[in-house]
């Protein structure tokens, strides 16, 4: 009876202990973002906010260009996402029901370029922007995202396609559709799963994406929200306030966007692992 009891009853603990270990530097950003000064730097912590302030939103905000950075970050993010979802669908076809000598090579490249830190490759990516005279510029930004995205899109939607029955494109195609006119009829709206989990994670990627912009972009014109979040220092060391604030707007886009889209994203993550 105990180790029954055991049995039910660590799982359920382990779950919380983790919940609140993820869930609390959450919660810890946005109180902090809402707590007078006084509590932030206090030696006692203070756990719940009693006097809520708006001050270091103000701060936030007020930032020049701030609305430049939002307008850059939303720019290359959708894009980057854009572009990685109409080439990654090609892909993942051509993976999924062409045979063709290389395949499982191609395949074995794209989860190599997957697992490869892109950190290593700056100073490369560096010198061919440079070279080609587009430093400060959205457009390499956009296509280093968008490669960034790609490999894993392009896995994910692979086993989608694969799992979608070809009997379906082949009766398409019997009643009168081309291959193409099958894959945006038939196989296209049953990818949506896939299509929200890539979506997500590209979004995720682009979004966050600090050390390219930071070496390609020095001018101001041309940088994200990521190096907004950098710039909350004074004389007198960083300005926690403001700087809670500014990450927790710059997380708000991502928290709905996951509100909206978890359950199909959790579903396409697992759907998406099929052998194909």
């Amino acid at each position: 009876m105990n180790r029954s009891l055991f049995g039910r009853l660590w799982p359920n603990v382990t779950a919380v202990v983790l919940f609140i270990g993820f869930v609390f530097p959450v919660y810890w950003m946005f109180s902090t973002a809402f707590k007078p000064t006084g509590d932030i730097i206090s030696e006692t912590p203070v756990w719940f906010p009693t006097d809520i302030t708006l001050e270091h939103f103000k701060t936030a905000t007020g930032v020049d260009h701030f609305w430049t950075y939002v307008t850059n970050s939303l720019i290359v993010t959708l894009c980057a996402v854009a572009l990685s979802l109409v080439i990654a669908l090609a892909g993942a076809f051509a993976l999924a029901r062409m045979r063709f000598r290389g395949r499982r090579g191609f395949v074995i490249g794209f989860m190599l370029a997957q697992m490869a830190p892109w950190e290593v490759m700056i100073i490369a990516m560096y010198m061919i922007v440079r070279d080609a005279s587009m430093l400060n510029s959205l457009v390499p930004l956009t296509v280093f995202y968008m490669m960034m995205i790609l490999p894993f899109t392009i896995l994910t939607l692979r086993g989608f396609v694969a799992a979608v029955p070809r009997d379906l494109e082949e009766a398409a195609m019997v009643d009168g559709c081309t291959r193409a006119q099958a894959f945006r009829k038939v196989i296209l709206p049953l990818l949506a799963p896939g299509l929200m989990s890539t979506s997500l994670f590209g979004f995720i990627t682009a979004w966050n994406e600090f050390p390219l912009v930071l070496v390609l972009n020095k001018e101001t014109e041309a940088q994200t929200l990521p190096l907004w979040l950098s710039s909350f220092q004074t004389a007198f060391g960083n300005d926690w306030g403001a700087t809670m604030a500014a990450s927790s707007l710059f997380a708000v886009p991502i928290l709905i966007l996951f509100v909206f889209l978890q359950r199909r994203a959790v579903s396409g993550l697992t759907a998406g692992a099929v052998k194909g």
